[in-house]
Order: C-alpha cells, then sequence, then structure tokens
C-alpha cells in the first residue's frame, strides 16, 4: 500500500472532506476500509492510517514498551486513546471532529499528502511552511543518500 503525491481539497461546515480519488484507489485495492485518524507526533498535522497499518504501529509500539512500568503505560495510553475511527461515506466524504480540524490549525482549505502507507493532512498554509527549500532538500538527500558508496555500485 503505497500513498503518493499531494492533493488541495476543501473541508465543508460540519468537517467533511472528500478523501482524493487516487488515495480511495489505493485502499480499495488494499481491501483496506477502516482509516484510523491521530494527530501527528510531530507536525501540526493530522494522519490517516489504514487499519492495517495501525495495527503494526501499535504492535510495533507495545512491543516496545513495559506494561509495568508507569510512563510506558502512559505512552502507550496517549497514543491508543488519542484516535478517532473512520470510515468512508458512499461518496469518500469522510468526517474531521471539530477537536482535530482545532488541533492542526485546519479552516477550510486542506492539503492531502500521501506518505507510502499513511495519508497526512494538513492546513494548507501549514504544509507549504513546513517544506524545505529546493536547495536544502538537495543537500539533505545528497547527505542521506550519498553516502558511502562502494566501488561495485560505481559501475
Amino acid at each position: 500500500m503505497r500513498f503518493l503525491g499531494n492533493i488541495e481539497a476543501k473541508t465543508d461546515v460540519k468537517g467533511r472532506a472528500f478523501l482524493p480519488a487516487v488515495f480511495r484507489k489505493v485502499l480499495q485495492a488494499s481491501g483496506s476500509e477502516t482509516l484510523i485518524l491521530r494527530k501527528d507526533i510531530f507536525q501540526p498535522c493530522l494522519v490517516l492510517y489504514p487499519e492495517s497499518v495501525w495495527n503494526e504501529q501499535q504492535d510495533t509500539l507495545r512491543r516496545k514498551l513495559n506494561r509495568y512500568n508507569a510512563q510506558h503505560q502512559q505512552i502507550f495510553r496517549q497514543f491508543v486513546s488519542e484516535v478517532e475511527l473512520v470510515t468512508l461515506d458512499g461518496n469518500g466524504r469522510f468526517l474531521i471532529p471539530k477537536r482535530y480540524l482545532q488541533m492542526a490549525g485546519i479552516q477550510q482549505d486542506v492539503k492531502f499528502i500521501g506518505m507510502d502507507d499513511t495519508i497526512e493532512i494538513w492546513a494548507n498554509d501549514k504544509a507549504e511552511a513546513t517544506k524545505m527549500s529546493s536547495e536544502e532538500f538537495g543537500k539533505a538527500l545528497e547527505s542521506i543518500m550519498g553516502q558511502e558508496t562502494s566501488p561495485a555500485e560505481i559501475y
């Protein structure tokens, strides 16, 4: 399951949005119907997880935490309790609860960004503000991808 690209959209007065058709097709092809919505841990955006991806994330976190450690239990509780189950209606719309709209600073204009196995939902202006310049992006990618090339990779 790979979500790629970015699509601008709008929410209606009730906070509903159409999941872009390109992302709906990916979900349909994978047989996923239920999505999990959560505020991103690091950025001022929302994240939609297909249920199978969410379950993997939750299982991975649970394995790393000790049930008998108070802080670990608090981390797990916060991670799993601050979510919303989302189902698409017949038209491909879903409701973004008001508290989530507020958390992400979304008024009406949104940007859906495919992030491989998840979909981010940004207030359109905030999405643009977090992007690197082309030069910064090129240097960062070169730093990550250009590390230690073996002689076999050169030829």
